[in-house]
């Protein structure tokens, strides 16, 4: 059984393998490597087999300085922004990145801590496996090239969170390059946008300061420290503070389980003019702050601009209490993080049979589940978000589905009612809440009119309540089954009648909306039990309507009266 770490001999007889195919290269950028020595110089393999070591032209993300934005992108008729996100997903895996110290999010401070995480000496790195298959997934999914031969960098930086002042990343050689986030009018946007991924990466968090514990000190969590992120750059190709929101929620959607970071870089310049300087944003985590951040530094831009005070490169932060960003330090460059090969871990190697095996194990990709749902479904553009909106929902819609229920009572039943009750409750949705099968009898027993639509919602109410019963136990204990005794329900209608006669008059004068009145009344006498449906036809037939007239029952339902030969304008 093969460990679920790299092995490191394993790597060297890859390399040896291929050692004839290789020659030293310089990277074009950094001239640090002078101080570097001799040997920890990258090796890149030479092929002339496509697809192995040299990545692809990406393939539709247009050059920025050329592509024309929609015109509501030009503020002022002047000024356009430029927007690129850094997003830091961390990867949900058993162990951290480079030890096998436990990854568990909220676990008691400083508890799942190596010797490696606290940057002790002599403490060696050992990749993951785990962490490499699920950031070459991503990669995949995101039609980015994997590189067969990667390496990982250090890049220094001095903060009390980081043991070892410095952060093994992949600068020089990353994972994958060249992938793309496709945005349609079925994500939100009036247009299509194809925005670049410039590059995915793997590198290790930092642990946490925590500044309110003690008044006056700083303590550190390493609990943090170590754990495995992929960071997705992206190209900068978006305009607005909407297409930065919808990238990242289409990221979320596709990455799922694991939290995320997202640093934006902005900058503005006025049309025909160089790109102007660029500001980066640090840790937002929500989309919200994401597009409020944004919005609020193109405020600021074009206002400094505006007042002919230049823009300073810099890091900055966002207030959501005051709206706006404010300044952390001056942004820093590559050289000042003194990037270096990291000596002690041997280059990732992946085959192209582990590279096909991972393309063949993903899941199906949002927008493929999107398009089939909505086609196999007939579900709208709104039913099929708010499905995927949430982890689980479209395997427990799908289950219902399965079952012979209708896709169009189900989806209502699933989205409209369920959620639409779990949201007021505050309750985050799970299959366990109310289980497939329950709610599928809720659906079942309203369709087949056992009960109806409102006896139903009282059933769901009690599931979300915690009754693990199903609708047909609970219909039976409080006496709710539906009156089916036409009889019966005839001599509700005639008492009702006899009680209003000015009612019918009203009725057979043109005001067929009273008789919404009528079946409201019956229904309370009999607390939901009558059947709305019945009661409807009782009624046309006892005051001279047509069986086809449509009114408006005493709940608001929208409705007209049906032309002839034409459709219900409901």
């Amino acid at each position: 059984m093969m460990h679920p770490r790299i092995p490191h001999p394993a790597l060297r007889r890859s390399l040896l393998a291929g050692r004839t195919l290789l020659t030293l290269t310089r990277p074009a950028t950094t001239p640090i490597h002078s101080a570097v020595p001799l040997c920890l110089i990258r090796f890149r393999a030479l092929t002339t087999t496509t697809g192995t070591g040299t990545a692809p032209a990406a393939e539709a993300t247009p050059d920025v300085r050329e592509w024309s934005p929609p015109p509501r992108h030009i503020i002022n008729g002047r000024w356009q922004p430029i927007i690129g996100l850094e997003i830091h997903a961390q990867l949900k895996t058993t162990t951290k990145l480079f030890s096998d110290s436990k990854n568990i999010y909220n676990a008691p401070i400083n508890t799942n801590v190596s010797l490696i995480d606290a940057a002790y000496p002599g403490t060696l790195p050992q990749l993951s496996k785990e962490c490499v298959d699920l950031a070459v997934k991503t990669s995949l999914a995101l039609d980015a090239h994997v590189y067969p031969m990667s390496s990982f960098d250090r890049k220094h930086y001095f903060y009390p969170d980081l043991p070892h002042g410095y952060q093994i990343t992949q600068h020089y050689e990353p994972l994958a390059q060249n992938g793309k986030i496709v945005m349609t009018p079925l994500d939100g946007l009036d247009y299509s946008l194809t925005v670049g991924i410039e590059q995915l990466q793997l590198e290790q968090d930092t642990g946490k300061s925590l500044h309110d514990v003690y008044p006056g000190l700083t303590l550190l969590d390493l609990n943090r420290a170590g754990t495995g992120l992929m960071e997705i750059v992206t190209k900068p190709d978006m305009r607005s503070s909407q297409e930065a929101g919808i990238l990242v929620k289409k990221l979320q959607t596709l990455l799922r389980a694991g939290s995320m970071r997202c640093d934006v870089n902005v900058s503005v310049h006025e049309l025909g003019t160089p790109f102007g300087a660029r500001c980066e944003l640090k840790n937002l985590n929500s989309i919200k702050s994401v597009m409020d951040a944004i919005d609020a530094e193109i405020k600021r831009q074009i206002a400094s601009y505006e007042s002919n005070t230049p823009i300073v490169q810099e890091t900055r932060g966002y207030d959501a209490s005051t709206g706006k960003t404010f300044r952390i330090r001056s942004k820093e460059s590559a050289p000042d993080y003194r990037y270096m090969p990291e000596p002690d871990l041997p280059r990732l190697i992946l085959t192209q049979e582990e590279i096909h095996a991972l393309q063949q194990s993903l899941p199906e990709l949002p927008d493929a589940r999107r398009g089939r749902i909505m086609e196999k479904y007939q579900l709208s553009v709104i039913e099929a978000r708010t499905l995927m909106g949430e982890q689980d929902m479209v395997e427990y819609f799908e289950s219902l589905v399965s079952t012979g229920l209708q896709a169009k009572s189900v989806i209502s039943w699933t989205i409209h009612e369920l959620l639409g009750r779990l949201n007021v409750r505050g309750i985050s949705f799970s299959p366990k809440v109310v289980n497939a099968q329950q709610l599928g009898s809720i659906v079942e027993s309203v369709d087949k009119g056992q009960i109806s639509a409102k006896i139903g919602k009282s059933v769901l109410d009690l599931m979300i309540d915690g009754d693990a019963r199903t609708a047909d136990a609970i219909v039976q204990e409080k006496g709710w089954k539906q009156m089916g005794n036409h009889a019966e329900l005839e001599a509700l209608c005639d008492d009702m009648i006899a009680r209003h006669p000015e009612h019918v008059a009203k009725i057979q004068g043109g005001n067929v909306n009273l008789l919404g009145f009528f079946i409201g009344q019956i229904m309370k006498d009999t607390k939901g039990r009558a059947n709305p449906v019945v009661l409807s036809e009782i009624l046309k037939s006892k005051v001279g309507l047509p069986s086809d007239v449509v009114f408006k029952a005493e709940d608001g339902a929208r409705t007209t009266k049906k032309k002839k030969g034409g459709r219900d304008k409901s």
